[in-house]
């Protein structure tokens, strides 16, 4: 009874692990500037290694297997936001501007027109 659950519990965090990398791909193609594709990226390749390594631990039980899969999982931890982090400073420091939308925005009061 126990290992069907974690079995299950397995399956369900593989799965979900790889509907995120689905997702985050997907961000990457349709999202419309560099900020928000790589707000994308950044989660889906933080949350997406931490769902598929806990589903193998789960397979894996207590053993030195999971003492590995753990520290490669902390490795992704530690690096992957730095990494994130490090890119888009880079893009900021290189002059990459965010895109905005200003069409929704109150205009301001020197930009306001005389029609009234």
């Amino acid at each position: 009874m126990i290992e069907s659950l974690v079995d299950i519990l397995s399956w369900i965090c593989l799965l979900l692990g790889g509907a995120v990398g689905i997702i985050g791909g997907l961000g990457l193609v349709r999202l419309p500037d560099f900020f928000t594709r790589l707000h994308a990226a950044g989660v889906a390749e933080t949350l997406c290694p931490l769902l598929v390594v806990l589903g193998l631990v789960l397979q894996s039980g207590l053993s030195l297997l999971t003492l590995k899969l753990v520290l490669i999982l902390l490795f992704l931890l530690f690096t992957a936001p730095t990494a994130t982090h490090a890119v888009a400073r880079a893009a900021v420091i290189d002059g990459i501007e965010p895109e905005t939308d200003d069409t929704d925005s109150e205009p301001t009061p020197g930009e306001r027109s005389s029609n009234t």
